[in-house]
């Protein structure tokens, strides 16, 4: 899939001036490339000053050169990654804040038609369910002990996107990778199409039905992990950050905003539903920076490089020096480049799990102080992503949980 998307197109004259057109003013208003300044303007419904507008004016201007790609020919503006990313992110956030209007909604058992029945069972749906949190503890015991600190109808829900997700992954990652094909992910995708009409295919499959029943889950996100997997099956390399951050938000941003309407927000939380999910994105695309950035050896091992091809040239880097697997400044240099942007993320994810429902907050921060450490180690490693896994520990790991908690509960 393309990393943008037609947005605009201009009237007769070929070379628009963005300022002039309110529809692509409101376009960049909405992917927040306007300067806080006008963002604030959006926001609180406050006027800015003649001289701020102008000042985001200049700058707004600016960020269409960089940010927006126009054709010549056909008056096109293309939309970058995040900005195409961001409007999943509203819509998420919108069909939140319709659902949630109605908090008992979210409560009402709902009838799935389990695989070889006529009818819903609750006690097959139970163990439908038990089965998730099994498959949860076996394959990601970390994560899974984060999950038992949620109340008991949300741990189930996390186990069943979890399954889901898991089972997506297998298919490119698994032991059957290589039979895999582009038809065999269709085929996924008419499953999950079925899994969401309450039509699931087998018992796991069932339990993610009932969740999507239960909560304001929304089929994109789904949808858009398996295109993740469908990028795996064509494409080893990444020509920059846009491309490579597209590729994040399929495999693993897709879970944060799957996870946002069963986590919940603090029903006190004075932060829009856009800004939260704006950082369990944010969260997910750190944690997949962090997977990409700890495996590179393992990853170069299997013919492929997640890094932005444009940065390892600007190093002086190539894909040679990284199957030779050689620690040097430049490769040191250059990872510490691919560090700070993975923490930034990091960053951005830690304002909104503060706005998360409190019961929700710990194993969230856990997770996130817990993934966090993986960069760490790999300084402690001095950059040797090649030969050596970073991971932390039992005993840093249990360390982390009071530092979490702290976080959960100020």
């Amino acid at each position: 899939m393309s990393s943008v998307a037609v947005l605009w197109v201009a009237p007769s004259s070929p070379n628009p001036d963005p300022m002039n057109n309110p529809g692509l003013i409101r376009v960049l208003e909405s992917s927040r490339l306007l300067s806080p300044c006008l963002n604030q303007r959006l926001d609180t419904g406050k006027r800015s000053s003649s001289s701020s507008v102008m000042s985001c004016r200049r700058r707004l201007s600016s960020a269409v050169s960089s940010s927006l790609v126009a054709s010549p020919a056909a008056g096109e503006i293309t939309l970058s990654s995040e900005e195409k990313v961001y409007n999943v992110v509203l819509k998420q956030a919108a069909l939140v804040n319709k659902q949630l209007r109605d908090l008992d909604d979210l409560k009402k058992p709902q009838d799935i038609v389990l695989p070889g029945t006529t009818t819903g069972s609750l006690s097959l749906l139970g163990e439908a369910y038990d089965r998730c949190g099994e498959v949860c503890a076996e394959y990601a015991k970390t994560f899974y002990l984060g999950t038992l600190l949620m109340t008991p109808e949300r741990r189930k829900a996390i186990w069943a996107i979890y399954v889901w997700c898991r089972r997506t992954d297998e298919l490119v990652d698994g032991p059957n990778a290589s039979h895999i094909t582009p038809m065999a992910l269709d085929r996924w995708e008419a499953r999950l199409e079925d899994l969401f009409r309450g039509r699931p295919f087998d018992m796991l499959d069932a339990a993610l039905a009932d969740t999507v029943a239960r909560y304001p889950v929304d089929i994109q996100p789904f949808r858009d992990m398996v295109e993740g997997m469908r990028m795996d099956l064509r494409k080893s390399r990444y020509k920059n950050f846009d491309d490579l951050y597209l590729y994040c938000y399929y495999v693993a941003g897709t879970v944060g905003l799957m996870s946002v309407p069963v986590m919940g927000i603090d029903p006190k939380s004075k932060a829009t539903t856009e800004s939260v999910y704006n950082a369990a994105l944010a969260l997910g695309i750190a944690n997949q920076l962090t997977n990409i950035l700890r495996d590179v050896g393992e990853d170069a091992r299997r013919g492929r490089v997640y890094l932005p091809q444009d940065e390892l040239a600007q190093a002086g880097l190539s894909d040679e020096d990284i199957f030779s697997g050689k620690v040097t400044d430049k490769w040191r240099n250059f990872m510490k480049m691919q560090l700070k942007r993975a923490r930034m993320f990091f960053d951005e994810a830690e304002k909104g799990v503060t706005e998360l429902d409190a019961a929700s907050r710990w194993p969230v921060w856990a997770s996130l102080l817990l993934y966090r450490r993986i960069l760490d180690e790999i300084e402690a490693n001095d950059y040797n992503n090649f030969t050596k896994r970073a991971y932390v520990g039992k005993a840093k790991k249990i360390a982390a949980l009071p530092l979490a908690y702290a976080k959960s509960v100020l």
